[in-house]
């Protein structure tokens, strides 16, 4: 009935266009930041208000409008709005879900740097993103104890530089890209200085939900850097690779990096086999690897979501069926203490 919802235009040619003339950064100033805009912008039941308020409470709404335009207008079921809509089932807490799910606190020997694994360390580059997905593993991450200033970074280079058997720099955060090009440029130099790094990893979302991140700024310090590069993306369904994203994994290609996915099984989001083969197809048009398919980090907030093991492997097992071998994606756990992804 048309008084229960919430009355707003769908999407406006008027959007589209400050698309067009807005940078990076507007776009991001401009993001969604309350439920109840982001509910009116969708056109979406007044039921779903409270429950949006709710979750908004225990974790920031934050959607921006070049992802906001390939979200279904009107439709609660649209696979991308359930990635970015709090829903009430968030401020449960059943047994095991915890704020962190990983471990991280036992892992930072300094600040900003987490390091897990053989061979590679994490350096939370920025605090902040240009999305904040309902099923973060870090949505209780203590961003305000890990993020340096230039001066702080030296105690993080210094443990890199002590340590000859790291050979790759993992950009994480947040969104290491949330960060101004002119403090990445100025880390990745300092990174490229230490002779036994090989690798720089970036994981990103930005060019997913801001494809105009991928400017000129980026491009000449991603392009001019010794070591080898690989960007990991995270898209969970093809709904989200459009034309503009499309063309900004193309300018990162050219810009000599390696695009990788990695997406995490979401109840209600892509938890079927016609989901996860589009996904791949569709990453593999735009010039993109699948690489993992996590089942979900027990987060505190994120239980709804939740797909069990043993459907999640009878999941991967169909999927072989319609996919050929490089199009599968690795289906992992990460578990606390593992010296590596778990395969399931």
């Amino acid at each position: 009935m048309q008084e229960n919802i919430i009355i707003a235009g769908s999407e406006t040619q008027s959007h589209r266009d400050s698309l067009a003339v807005s940078t990076w950064q507007q776009q991001l100033s401009h993001a969604i930041r309350d439920p109840q805009a982001l509910c009116q912008r969708l056109g979406l039941s007044r039921e779903w208000l409270p429950g949006a308020k709710l979750g908004h409470e225990l974790f920031e709404v934050c959607v921006p409008e070049a992802y906001l335009s390939r979200i279904a207008y009107a439709d609660i079921n649209d696979p991308l709005l359930r990635q970015v809509i709090p829903l009430g089932e968030e401020a449960l807490t059943p047994a095991g879900y915890v704020v962190d799910p990983l471990e991280e606190a036992q892992h930072r020997p300094a600040k900003g740097l987490i390091h897990k694994y053989a061979g590679r360390v994490l350096l939370i580059a920025s605090p902040n993103c240009a999305i904040n997905c309902r099923y973060c593993f870090r949505r209780h991450f203590p961003y305000s104890d890990n993020s340096p200033s230039r001066a702080q970074w030296q105690e993080a280079l210094d443990y890199l530089r002590n340590d000859t058997t790291i050979h790759e720099a993992i950009l994480s955060g947040g969104d290491p890209l949330a960060a101004n090009d002119r403090q990445l440029a100025w880390l990745v130099e300092q990174l490229e200085s230490i002779p036994h790094l090989k690798r720089l990893r970036i994981h990103t979302r930005l060019p997913v939900v801001i494809p105009d991140r991928i400017d000129d700024a980026l491009i000449h310090w991603l392009s001019t850097t010794r070591l080898q590069k690989v960007v990991v993306l995270h898209i969970n369904h093809a709904n989200e690779i459009d034309q503009t994203v499309v063309e900004a994994c193309a300018r990162l290609t050219q810009a000599g990096a390696t695009l990788l996915n990695q997406s995490v099984l979401l109840r209600r989001v892509n938890d079927s086999v016609s989901a996860l083969a589009a996904l791949s197809e569709r990453l593999f048009e735009a010039g993109i690897l699948p690489y993992y398919l996590h089942v979900l980090d027990p987060v505190q907030g994120a239980a709804h979501f939740d797909v069990p093991d043993s459907e999640a492997r009878e999941l991967v097992t169909q999927l072989r069926d319609h996919l050929p071998g490089f199009l599968m994606p690795r289906l992992v756990r990460e578990i606390p203490g593992k010296g590596s992804k778990t395969p399931l």
